[in-house]
């Protein structure tokens, strides 16, 4: 089977990153399938199909988009259940310094639910 390259820039916000392929690194390597991300005024907010709450900095240079960028993980979460077509997807992404597709970032969310 030939999978399709997808090519991103490198150097994006993590936000955007998280959002477009909906998996979460976690410190102790294992990946986990993310059920919802929303960015908030501090940060972003993402909860795990197994049921974890990651609050954290929007950062490109944090550990998480490193890892994501890299592709480094130990397991994949065996409560999430992430399927095999999007690790297959995931490992198919390119991330490249001069090419690749822009990702856009969503507005940020007050504590009223109002963005700005």
């Amino acid at each position: 089977m030939n999978e399709e390259k997808r090519y991103f820039r490198k150097r994006q916000n993590l936000s955007a990153l998280v959002d477009k392929i909906k998996l979460w690194p976690s410190r102790s390597g294992l990946l986990h399938g993310l059920k919802k991300v929303s960015l908030t005024v501090t940060g972003i907010k993402a909860v795990t199909h197994c049921g974890l709450i990651v609050n954290v900095r929007d950062c490109s240079s944090s550990r998480a988009a490193r890892w994501l960028r890299a592709k480094q993980y130990v397991a994949l979460c065996p409560r999430c259940g992430v399927p095999k077509w999007k690790i297959d997807k995931y490992g198919a992404t390119v991330f490249s310094k001069r090419q690749g597709r822009l990702l856009s970032i969503k507005e940020p969310v007050g504590p009223d639910g109002e963005s700005g």
